[in-house]
């Protein structure tokens, strides 16, 4: 009874929650998002990266494209409250995220094989 007169019960609870889960995703989108900006801008790309990435412009828009997914991730997975729009943000935020991943891997070197 204490703890839902202070304010520290679980009607507080969830929005604690949904603080400690926003905030790293939203870092974690952002150090991304300017990964992706500098491959795009400069053509730099990570050094454990290099040399792998074949086309770092194309690597840069899907590092920006997964950046803009995390944070739609957060958006409608933590914020929306309503059930049906949170499921279909959720969703699309998925789509977008596997066309990053796309776009990453479509710039990546591909390997090649020796011939014996």
């Amino acid at each position: 009874m204490l703890a839902l007169v202070s304010g520290v019960g679980p009607a507080h609870g969830s929005e604690i929650m949904t603080l400690y889960a926003a905030v790293p995703l939203v870092l974690i989108a952002s150090l991304v998002a300017a990964s992706g900006v500098a491959a795009v801008t400069r053509g730099w790309v990570l050094p454990m990266n290099r040399r792998y990435v074949r086309a770092p412009r194309l690597y840069g828009w899907g590092q920006l494209v997964m950046a803009f997914a995390m944070c739609w991730q957060v958006v409608f997975g933590l914020v929306i409250s309503d059930s049906a729009t949170r499921q279909w943000g959720t969703l699309t935020g998925g789509a977008i995220l596997l066309v990053g991943l796309f776009l990453m891997a479509a710039a990546q070197r591909t390997r090649r094989r020796e011939h014996r």
